[in-house]
């Protein structure tokens, strides 16, 4: 099977060895952000892994309006432009608006389209124009096959720079399910596929006002996406996941993100050695 390539921080994404993107929720603090982006490229470097940190500037889609947010765009932006800086790595975060495109292109180097949103034509057009790698979150709404329709948004846009991302899909009563043949009906498009472990496990809802989770559950699920074969793996993350200001409950604790990436890293070894693609 022949997958689209990004050459990116030294390292390919989509050429068969493992990508991570990682990083807190929402960026709370330039001081938490960088913590995080510091540990996970010591983690990346011991391992020889393409690492990317993600942070949104603002969560648009809260369950509650009461909810955290972030610090918005141009504070956000001012943030993650010093994340880049310092920690120097690479940087993904996501838009919610057309005109968010523009000014954060500028800054990152993966643009995210979140995936209660990745059919807003508008949206995928705005991303496709500023010319940088775009990871499209699959819907929870959506069938894998429903993807190659998203891509071709992008791609008569004049970009043909995407990834796909898998996230879970609604199975009522806050909970989620993960559709693992998926993973390898998206990559049959031709793009890289990431596999988001940490949403994977969220409940939404499941706390009333508040997405629920269980971060306990990403490591059988990544680890089960990693057999089925993918390109890179989504994880949030934070030092005191208890206090942060959203989605802690499926965040890993930062302490323990070595020993997520070692087992995933392990099957995904274990897979190109001993199997043939498909």
């Amino acid at each position: 099977m022949i997958v689209k390539k990004y050459y990116l921080d030294g390292k390919f994404i989509g050429d068969g060895s493992l990508t991570v993107i990682a990083g807190p929720c929402s960026l709370e603090s330039p001081e938490l952000g960088l913590r995080v982006a510091k540990v996970m490229k010591h983690l990346r470097e011991e391992r020889n892994l393409l690492y990317i940190f993600k942070a949104s500037f603002d969560k648009a889609n809260r369950t509650s309006v009461h909810a955290w947010r972030g610090p918005g765009l141009e504070k956000g932006l001012q943030q993650l432009a010093e994340i880049k800086t310092l920690a120097n790595v690479p940087i993904l975060t996501d838009i919610h608006e057309s005109s968010q495109a523009a000014s954060v292109g500028e800054v990152v180097d993966i643009i995210q389209i979140p995936a209660f949103l990745c059919r807003q034509t508008d949206l995928l057009v705005a991303a496709a124009k500023t010319g940088r790698i775009i990871n499209i979150k699959k819907a929870q709404f959506l069938a894998a096959e429903d993807m190659e329709y998203v891509a071709a948004k992008c791609r008569e846009a004049g970009n043909d720079n995407v990834m796909f991302c898998e996230r879970g899909t609604s199975f009522g009563y806050h909970r989620l399910v993960v559709d693992m043949p998926g993973l390898s009906v998206m990559r049959g498009f031709g793009y890289p596929v990431i596999f988001d472990a940490t949403h994977s496990a969220q409940r939404p809802g499941g706390l009333g006002g508040a997405s629920g989770g269980d971060y306990r559950m990403a490591f059988p699920l990544a680890r089960a996406a990693a057999a089925v074969g993918i390109d890179g793996v989504f994880a949030e993350t934070h030092p005191t996941p208890k206090e942060a200001l959203s989605d802690g409950p499926n965040m890993i604790p930062l302490d323990k993100m070595g020993m997520f990436l070692d087992e995933v890293l392990a099957i995904h070894n274990a897979r190109k050695n001993f199997t043939k693609e498909e």
